[in-house]
């Protein structure tokens, strides 16, 4: 059952932006930093990377797991992205919300527009590459993927960077200067909460 609150404090903050943009590594620096944020831990089915951490990183399921939570209502937003199942887990936004906490989520832009349709009051953060080169360079560099998987993401994101024009904010993450982009994110929040304005959330 949905649950309406009227609040000032706390906000739900959403950042997304194209595949490669550093979404992870401005998330990794956000909570190192963390002054009071709960971040949501995206599911998805899709492998481990070198380095992942089930129930850190990411909560990794099984397929079959994936589609019941589908089917219970479990989460806020689901997608299939490039072959793989990613989701928002509803329960873990509605407890930190609860206690009062700022909440953080990652998702596609897809999901950013599927959750503005459901919760006109989150903040949505559309994080940008400096150009489209410098995002293909960030793909190739990470290697991993393919070079068919790779031509797909970047035609994708190209088509994602047209959308940013409806997101709260644009931040640009320009290259080895992720700490500007995490300074930029948090004076932002900082300046929404500031705000006399009573945000309608209904999860």
């Amino acid at each position: 059952m949905s649950k309406s609150r009227n609040i000032i404090n706390p906000v739900l903050v959403v950042i997304s932006g194209p595949s490669g943009v550093g979404k992870d590594a401005l998330l990794t620096k956000m909570k190192a930093i963390n002054p009071g944020y709960e971040f949501v831990i995206t599911t998805t089915t899709r492998s481990k990377r070198l380095g992942e951490r089930d129930g850190k990183d990411y909560l990794f399921v099984s397929k079959i797991r994936f589609l019941e939570m589908i089917r219970n209502e479990e989460l806020l937003e689901w997608a299939q992205v490039y072959g793989n199942y990613y989701g928002v887990p509803l329960s873990q936004i509605r407890g930190f919300l609860e206690k009062g906490k700022d909440v953080i989520l990652k998702t596609d832009v897809q999901g950013a527009k599927t959750i503005r349709s459901k919760i006109p009051g989150a903040i949505l953060v559309f994080l940008s590459p400096p150009t489209m080169d410098d995002l293909a360079h960030r793909l190739r560099d990470r290697m991993t993927e393919s070079q068919s998987d790779l031509g797909l993401r970047i035609e994708t994101a190209k088509q994602e960077m047209k959308d940013k024009q409806w997101f709260d904010y644009v931040v640009v993450n320009q290259n080895e200067m992720i700490d500007q982009a995490v300074r930029e994110v948090m004076n932002l929040i900082i300046e929404e909460k500031r705000k006399e304005l009573t945000r309608n959330i209904i999860i």
